[in-house]
């Protein structure tokens, strides 16, 4: 990431607005600004398979019982926040639900919410967040069967053009089985 060219596009911005950039509360605006991005982009670094890689720390269990085959481990209400690529709007009041049915690997707990939050810290769509969040834990677990289920409010939605305060917007990423058998994936939904 660059820090200074950041620095520079801000300073530009707040000129075209016609802001006073040597003011005393916007001098340094332009830096803050180019840190803050550091930070809120910091997962445009990392492919979906880094991440597999930095949060890839799973536990070999022998889960299998007699009725194993729909057992599920589910995370939700993993809070996050994006910035949408369309308008650099912020995604905000994100819930994420992330839900996948263990072969042998089990993955930790944390590992789910870092990625859920990684994710997150990309520009982005939150169509897309679901998918990359299942891509990267079915390569984590080696399985196929993943479902993430997101809840968001959009600043693109609420504060300009519509201005449709408390308007969330669902999505829903089902990979495997949450896609195909009805009675598990009802069963997921009445969890969450």
């Amino acid at each position: 990431m660059n820090i200074k060219k950041i620095e520079e596009h801000v300073r530009g911005i707040l000129e075209a607005l016609g802001a006073d950039t040597e003011s005393e509360g916007l001098r340094e605006t332009p830096l803050r600004v180019a840190k803050m991005y550091e930070e809120v982009f910091e997962g445009m670094k990392y492919s979906n398979d880094d991440l597999a890689e930095m949060y890839g720390k799973t536990f070999e269990e022998n889960i299998k019982s007699n009725n194993s085959e729909n057992d599920m481990v589910l995370m939700k209400d993993i809070e996050i926040f994006s910035h949408c690529e369309h308008h650099l709007a912020l995604m905000y009041n994100m819930k994420v639900s992330v839900a996948y049915i263990p072969k042998v690997k089990i993955i930790g707990l944390s590992k789910i919410a870092r990625i859920a939050d990684m994710v997150g810290r990309r520009l982005q769509l939150q169509e897309r967040i679901g998918e990359d969040i299942a891509d990267i834990i079915m390569k984590i677990t080696e399985s196929e069967d993943v479902a993430v289920i997101i809840e968001g409010e959009h600043g693109c939605m609420t504060v300009r053009g519509i201005k449709k305060t408390g308007t969330k917007t669902m999505t829903t990423t089902l990979k495997g089985r949450f896609n195909t058998d009805v009675m598990l994936n009802n069963r997921l939904f009445r969890m969450i």
